[in-house]
């Protein structure tokens, strides 16, 4: 008889009082539509503030900035927003492929399919016995069933209703969001190397803040989440304006 090997939290865990309260669960789920944001923002808070950042570099009229700020913050968010429209459509498509692919082998190769449903159970350490009473209730309801399989073979889940829509429209919109924060100095100060600093000041708050944000919510640390993307937006925005000023010295 197999006998269960507990780890020193869990031996400590089963001598400890047991109370009994509500079981609140605190886990974080991150839904897609947490992720949608998280990839527009992320990127609309970076590549216009470098943007903005290497053209500072190179022009003298805050004017140009905006512009050219403003051009790109509406490529991005359509490229974006198509990019999050494509890949919600692909893996739409992706599961619809693979359920009717399951649904024709759980009556073509039934078997096959049983041996499956043992071997996801053995995974878990349990045996073919306790097993057996869940398949024979799984195939006195197919459709639960190929969802079972679906879910604990394959590793999918079926997409919302107009994901790919919402996808897209979520990402885009939160580009835009991100992109116009380090663009709003530029809207209202005349001077270029003014609106520069404010634009780093306040660029530099935003992905601190967003980073934090971030990190709570994944659970990764918010001070690590808030550094590291702190990091990635200066170091390009510092290379942009670097590289700028270089060929613009070089070009005169």
């Amino acid at each position: 008889m197999r006998r269960l090997h507990y780890t020193t939290a869990m031996q400590d865990l089963s001598h400890a009082p047991h109370t009994h309260g509500p079981h609140i669960e605190g886990h974080f789920e991150s839904t897609e539509t947490v992720r949608d944001i998280v990839i527009g923002l992320s990127d609309g808070l970076t590549v216009p503030f470098a943007l903005a950042a290497g053209l500072s570099g190179a022009v003298a009229s805050s004017h140009i900035v905006v512009l050219a700020g403003l051009a790109e913050i509406a490529a991005g968010s359509i490229a974006m927003g198509l990019g999050g429209y494509l890949a919600a459509k692909g893996d739409a498509e992706h599961y619809a492929s693979e359920k009717t692919r399951e649904e024709r082998e759980i009556i073509e190769r039934t078997r096959d399919e049983e041996e499956e449903i043992y071997e996801i159970f053995e995974q878990y350490s349990v045996d073919r016995a306790s097993a057996m009473p869940v398949l024979n209730a799984l195939k006195q309801n197919p459709a639960a069933w190929v969802d079972f399989m679906m879910r604990f073979e394959l590793g999918l889940e079926e997409p919302a209703h107009n994901r790919a829509h919402r996808s897209a429209l979520t990402i885009a919109a939160s580009y835009i969001a991100g992109g116009l924060i380090p663009l709003l100095p530029y809207m209202l100060v005349a001077d270029n190397f003014t609106a520069l600093k404010l634009s780093v000041l306040i660029t530099l708050l935003a992905l601190a803040l967003f980073g934090a944000l971030k990190g709570k919510l994944v659970g990764t640390g918010w001070l690590r989440s808030a550094i590291q993307t702190v990091m990635i937006g200066g170091a390009a925005a510092a290379a942009a304006y670097g590289l700028a000023r270089l060929l613009n010295s070089q070009s005169n």
